[in-house]
């Protein structure tokens, strides 16, 4: 697992750059259009997620197309796997928890609660 890629989504701008590419790749002038940002930002910004081997960029004529680098993900989800099982057993037992609980009383105060 990449150290990188946690810093690299950390940031707003690259995070929600990540969210665009998810639907199709896009050039660089149109995620910064997408995102209010001057291409110099956007430039920056893409080139911090290529160094953490999240995105791809590729020319096309006189544009540069950016696509979402699958692997990283991968990567990615393969790390938070490991994490899986020690959290659905937290929530096993939370929910056997949550069932030894006796029912709520409406609190009269509230909407939908009895008068």
């Amino acid at each position: 697992m990449n150290h990188l890629t946690f810093t690299a989504l950390a940031d707003p701008h690259r995070f929600q750059i990540v969210e665009l590419l998810r639907a199709r790749p896009l050039s660089v002038g149109e995620i910064a259009d997408q995102l209010n940002l001057r291409q110099p930002q956007t430039s920056k910004h893409l080139r911090v997620l290529s160094d953490a081997g999240l995105i791809t960029v590729h020319p096309q004529a006189n544009r540069r197309i950016c696509h979402l680098q699958p692997t990283a993900f991968h990567d990615l989800d393969d790390w938070l796997g490991r994490y899986r099982p020690l959290w659905e057993a937290r929530l096993d037992r939370l929910d056997d928890y949550l069932s030894t609980l006796p029912p709520a009383t409406p609190d009269p105060t509230e909407p939908g609660g009895s008068p």
